[in-house]
């Protein structure tokens, strides 16, 4: 197994043990929506853990919508009963860092939606950031540069420009991992990198022309590559 592989396992089952602690904290005081958990250093001495891990594990209850901290204030349990609470963080518990081809089949079925929903929403601001990022891309592409960061920016204005702020939130959350892994992955030739802009341009028209079923239709071609190699088609 990768040393990259044990270090990522290694710190799911130390942020993992964090939060086990503070759900049995939690359970043992009886706190309730509102009320407030003890200081980042208190926990850190307590559990015998870094204040960075504790910071780490607290931030991912917020994420699930359990926790919420307030600047100057603390961090408090946020609205959710006991009952619900327990339950929420058990399946949290048991969740596993998705692989690689996973955050691929999810960004495909992610972008699919946040497309048609830019073409139906969009605003001019909107389409000057896509144009913006789909120009930087061609512009690097153009000069034989790596254009990994602009393609991530084409991307994720279409998210904004969805409207959508949960379906932007998880594309912020699971795009640049997957487009800084293509390479170690081998999952598209670099040569590819030039269709990319046509393919690009095509869709950036198609929101444009807010045409929800053709922008759909050109995401769909733009990630040919990536279906070919999620579904091992040949």
């Amino acid at each position: 197994m990768k040393l990259e592989m044990l270090a990522k396992m290694e710190s799911l089952d130390s942020q993992n043990a964090i939060i086990s602690k503070i759900r049995d904290l939690i359970n043992l005081k009886n706190l309730e929506p509102g009320d407030k958990l003890p200081s980042e250093r208190t926990l850190s001495e307590k559990f015998g853990v870094t204040r960075s891990n504790v910071r780490e594990a607290i931030q991912k209850l917020e994420f699930y919508g359990l926790l919420d901290s307030i600047p100057q204030s603390g961090t408090f349990v946020a609205n959710i009963g006991v009952i619900a609470m327990n339950g929420m963080i058990d399946d949290i518990l048991r969740l596993e860092t998705p692989d690689f081809k996973s955050l691929v089949e999810t960004r495909i079925l992610l972008e699919l939606k946040t497309v048609r929903l830019a073409a139906l929403r969009r605003t001019n601001e909107d389409l000057k950031e896509i144009k913006n990022a789909l120009e930087a891309y061609a512009a690097k592409v153009l000069d034989g540069k790596d254009a990994v960061q602009e393609d991530l920016l084409f991307h994720l204005a279409i998210a904004k420009a969805s409207g959508n702020s949960s379906m932007n939130t998880f594309m912020l959350t699971i795009t640049p991992e997957i487009i800084t892994n293509f390479e170690k992955y081998h999952v598209c030739d670099k040569n590819r990198a030039n269709v990319g802009i046509d393919e690009h341009k095509a869709i950036y028209n198609a929101i444009k022309a807010q045409n929800p079923k053709l922008a759909k239709q050109k995401m769909k071609e733009h990630f040919n590559e990536l279906y070919k190699y999620c579904y091992n088609i040949k």
